[in-house]
């Protein structure tokens, strides 16, 4: 058992892990495996990925192992839900934002430009209705949703040159994805939806003029400064970062309760476990880009962020134009998008106001 594994076993996790002991004396074993949309091991969603099944594989007493898959291994990374939905594999971690072309709400469990905070997404997803609405847009294709990770507020993307204002995007080919990925078309740029993996060759080659990943801790592990130095924010585009862990409703209907119970407080314990690692990644990693690699952190500037506003909240109403669905889910998120805000304004914001920094 690993350290981190001992460490993650306390209160709660124990009294499930106890649950499962009956039935490892039977030797029941179910060997799953799981797909994701990561390199392997990439810190943040890769390894949460990795946690979650050394969690599953602990909490139930060896009963269910999980053997996790990067990206191409067994699919390509925007495969997944296509992969654990027919069956390829019974679990996957990826993000929700990359089937919006199947399911235009799919969008908002991932992050919503101009949209909820980390702490403001979970709250809608697990104490505002979003789950509910999330199990619904998924049951076509088969799987179960669960959050899976958070890399927290992202940056606004990494660009090869500067840029001098709103002109500066006309025509630059940019890795952004999911409603991001669409306000920066509206802005005059051509979004791609370049593979993690892919995209330090695609800016080294001049297939992409920039791109956004996820933050810092992230970022730095794909390289992406050694090409595109100047280092933007804030991400209006990304101001979340949930991660998905999805799993087969076929497989999902076949586990025990406590199985059941053990995927999902698996899957919670790492949306909460995450946050707090990115925090404290992406705290060390800019500090590193700054000092150590030279990185220009730079602001977008105000006409881009002014223009990007505007856009977005055209982006969000075609999406709620689309399909009932779509419009439930958009309904359910802005509505409480507004009614967390003024709570956010006099907390979160004022404090960190107060705090000077």
């Amino acid at each position: 058992m690993t350290s981190f594994t001992r460490r993650h076993l306390a209160g709660g996790a124990v009294g499930l892990a106890a649950l499962a002991a009956p039935h490892v004396a039977r030797g029941e074993t179910r060997r799953w495996r799981m797909v994701t949309s990561w390199p392997k091991r990439l810190p943040g969603p890769g390894m949460s990925a990795e946690r979650i099944a050394e969690r599953i594989a602990a909490l139930s007493g060896g009963r269910l192992q999980i053997t996790v898959h990067a990206a191409g291994e067994l699919v390509p990374a925007f495969e997944v839900l296509d992969a654990v939905g027919g069956g390829v594999a019974e679990m996957g971690h990826t993000a929700a934002f990359y089937w919006q072309g199947k399911q235009p709400a799919a969008a908002f469990y991932t992050t919503v430009p101009f949209g909820l905070t980390p702490a403001e997404h979970v709250a809608w997803v697990e104490a505002g209705g979003g789950q509910a609405l999330w199990d619904e847009v998924y049951a076509p294709f088969g799987v179960k949703p669960f959050m899976g990770g958070n890399t927290g507020v992202c940056m606004g993307g990494w660009f090869r040159a500067p840029l001098g204002g709103l002109s500066a995007l006309r025509g630059l080919k940019v890795r952004a994805l999911g409603l991001g990925g669409e306000v920066y078309r509206r802005l005059g740029a051509t979004p791609q939806t370049t593979a993690p993996a892919d995209i330090l060759v695609s800016l080294q080659s001049g297939v992409l003029d920039g791109a956004e990943f996820v933050g810092p801790g992230t970022d730095i592990a794909l390289g992406l400064y050694r090409v595109a130095p100047h280092y933007y924010g804030p991400g209006f585009n990304k101001p979340n970062g949930t991660g998905e862990c999805l799993v087969s409703l076929s497989a999902w209907k076949g586990l025990d309760a406590d199985l059941k119970a053990i995927v999902a407080h698996a899957c919670a314990t790492e949306a909460g476990y995450a946050l707090s690692e990115m925090e404290r990644l992406n705290a060390e990693a800019l500090a590193a880009l700054i000092e150590r690699h030279k990185v220009k952190l730079e602001s977008f500037p105000a006409e881009i962020v002014e223009a990007a506003r505007v856009q977005a909240v055209d982006v969000l109403a075609g999406i709620a134009s689309q399909n009932t669905l779509a419009r439930k889910v958009h309904d359910s998120y802005t509505g409480f998008r507004d009614r967390v805000a003024p709570w956010s304004r006099v907390s979160i914001r004022a404090v960190l106001e107060a705090r000077g920094a």
